[in-house]
Order: structure tokens, then C-alpha cells, then sequence
């Protein structure tokens, strides 16, 4: 798989497509897309999501993605890398939790801005970004580091505003390990176990329960299960993937196992979630 590189602090890129030139592939550092116009679908980590204008997507290093594109689409393109984070007084004292709250965005829920104010506050900012690119005017690097630095603020306030309610700013850092362990581990239930996390993390088996419980408020069986469910739900809803494929993907024994699974959870079958819930995609 392709994965690309960045070698300056940050860089801005906007092209009009009627089809994507690359396949999925990876980064190494952070990017945020935003679409100008158009519509069409954007698959990050196996997840896939309709976009249209005005939706604003974060791709996290060594996150998978790439588009599908329907109608015609502008794209910005703002790629920016930890040396940039570092670098610049963004207006955060604890920079390395600025970096947890981008690593840690929910891709299940497609575009990043999930109020009114900020999608008009942002489209302000990205509009006023690409006319300083475009004009190259006295002082428009100055100009454009200043609206870069409110735009990730921004984008990291609406991320950390929907995480799930364990995620503080005062959360152990180890916590936040181990939840993005089980994130990256999903769908290898064999690496998620109980022992298999607390040989990871150094941590007895006997006490990562009382531990994750003590900082999340819940039980990490919890957790794990209401994560696969979401990540589930998503497919069902948002994807024309087969039920089988879906049970193969996430590793279950047979495609009893998985209706089982799913029913318990839900108190429906994934066939009738579906066929209550079924977007167009």
C-alpha cells in the first residue's frame, strides 16, 4: 500500500477532480480535506461515509483512506505534520494532548464538524486560507499560519467535544493507550484479550479491569463490545458489504455466532437493522 510523506511543516493543496488519481493508501502525517464542492464517498479505516460541500475530514497518520467521487469535486487539501504542532504557539499548553485528541478521532462519524456555528466559522477560515494561497500577497505565509493554527483548534474542539465521555483532558495516559489499542486491534479479537492488553501494557491481568474501570467508568468487556458494535452498525448502515463478509471481517466463528452477537447487543438482527436503518450510500 502507498503511504505518503511530508517533508515540510505544513503544505496546502487544492484540486478540482471528476476521479480519484489514488487508491488507498496511508499517511505519515496529518490531513484535513475539506470539500469545496461536489459529492461523492470518502473510506477511511474501512469505514465509508457520503460527503458533499462543506464537510471537513481529518485523516490521522497510518490511517487508510481514500474517495469515490460522484459529482465533479473541489478539494482543499491541508496536510501538517507533529513538527508543525510543536512548533508553532497554537494557543494549547500541553501540546502532546493536542496531538492525542487528532490521533484519536471517531471515523465512524464521517465529517469532523458536527455544529452549525463552526461549519460557517471554518468555511470562513478555508475561504479566506485558499485567497491568500491563490493571491500570494505580502505577509500571506504569516497570514496563512495564523488561520491554519485556528482551523486545527477549532477541528480539535469539536473532535474532543465528541469523544466518548472517558476521554478527558485529565485522562491517564495510559488509559488513552490502551483505548487506542483496542481501536487499532478491533478486528483481531485474539490481540484484545484481557492478557493480551495487560502483557502490552505491563499491566497483571488481575488488575487491568479494576484499572480501566477506575479511569473509564466502565468495564473494558464494555468498551470493546460497544466499539465492535458501532464499528458494525456502520457497515450495516453505510456500506453494501454482505453480512458474511461482515462476520469475516471481524473475525467471528461463523455467521451464527455473528447474528447471535449482534442480537444480544442490539435485541434485532443485523438483517433487520439494516433494513430499519439502510442509508443510501
Amino acid at each position: 500500500m502507498e503511504k505518503e510523506s511530508l517533508f515540510e511543516p505544513f503544505s496546502i493543496v487544492v484540486k478540482t477532480l471528476d476521479e480519484c488519481p489514488k487508491s488507498e493508501h496511508e499517511h505519515t502525517f496529518f490531513e484535513f480535506v475539506y470539500i469545496l464542492s461536489g459529492t461523492g464517498s470518502h473510506s477511511i479505516n474501512k469505514n465509508t461515509f457520503n460527503y458533499s460541500q462543506g464537510d471537513l475530514f481529518l485523516i490521522s497518520p497510518a490511517s487508510c483512506h481514500s474517495f469515490n467521487i460522484y459529482t465533479t469535486t473541489q478539494f482543499f487539501f491541508l496536510r501538517f505534520n507533529n513538527i508543525y504542532i510543536e512548533s508553532k504557539p497554537i494557543g494549547v499548553s500541553n501540546i502532546q494532548r493536542l496531538e492525542q485528541i487528532l490521533c484519536n478521532a471517531n471515523h465512524l462519524s464521517g465529517c469532523i464538524l458536527k455544529y452549525q456555528e463552526d461549519r460557517s466559522l471554518v468555511k470562513s477560515i478555508i475561504d479566506a486560507i485558499v485567497g491568500e494561497f491563490v493571491n500570494n500577497d505580502l505577509y500571506a505565509r504569516e497570514l496563512i499560519e495564523q488561520l491554519v493554527n485556528t482551523l486545527i483548534i477549532i477541528v480539535a474542539r469539536n473532535i474532543a467535544q465528541n469523544l466518548p465521555e472517558i476521554l478527558t483532558d485529565s485522562t491517564d495516559e495510559k488509559i488513552i493507550g490502551i483505548i487506542q489499542y483496542i481501536h487499532k486491534n478491533i478486528f483481531y479479537p485474539e490481540n484484545i484479550s484481557s492478557e493480551k492488553i495487560g502483557n502490552h501494557f505491563n499491566i497483571s491481568t488481575n488488575y487491568l479491569g479494576r484499572y480501566f474501570k477506575k479511569h473509564t467508568r466502565e468495564t473494558l468487556q464494555h468498551y470493546t463490545t460497544n466499539y465492535k458494535i458501532k464499528l458494525i452498525e456502520n457497515r450495516l448502515i453505510n456500506s453494501q458489504m454482505r453480512l458474511s463478509e461482515i462476520s469475516s471481517e471481524f473475525r467471528f466463528n461463523d455467521d451464527s455466532h455473528f447474528n447471535k452477537f449482534f442480537k444480544t447487543q442490539k435485541g434485532i438482527s443485523p438483517s433487520e437493522f439494516r433494513k430499519a436503518h439502510k442509508s443510501v450510500v
